[in-house]
């Protein structure tokens, strides 16, 4: 599926997997990089936090409101124990940093002339 976001009046369309209820509980752990955009739909609002153990690649988290109108959007690196967004939320999608990603992450994250590359991100340990 595809699902349309909006931010300062702009759209994209991203491709994405609905994912089921053991989805929610596993997300992008354990998986590759190269693995599918997640959407993430809760039934009403929650401020429900997010973490990233056992995801060995960073990704972006963006908040969706039930109109997918973008609240909030945060680069998260692997290992993070706890990432929640300070407005309520409907949706959640997360987009791993990978070259068929680059650009509608740059929709999110570019600042004037600066422009995301998947080895930009480093991963500490």
């Amino acid at each position: 599926m595809e699902i349309e976001v909006s931010r300062k009046n702009k759209k994209i369309r991203i491709p994405a997997k609905r994912v089921s209820l053991f989805g929610k509980f596993s997300g992008l752990m354990f998986r590759t990089k190269n693995t599918a955009n997640l959407l993430f739909e809760f039934n009403k609002r929650t401020g429900t936090a997010i973490h990233s153990f056992f995801v060995f690649f960073p990704f972006l988290a963006v908040w969706l409101d039930d109109k997918n109108k973008i609240l909030e959007f945060k680069i998260v690196k692997p290992f993070t124990a706890f990432i929640k967004p300070a407005k309520l939320f409907n949706k959640l999608l997360e987009m791993p940093f990978n070259e068929k990603n680059m650009e509608k992450i740059n929709f999110f994250v570019v600042k004037s002339s600066t422009r995301f590359h998947p080895s930009s991100v480093k991963r500490k340990i």
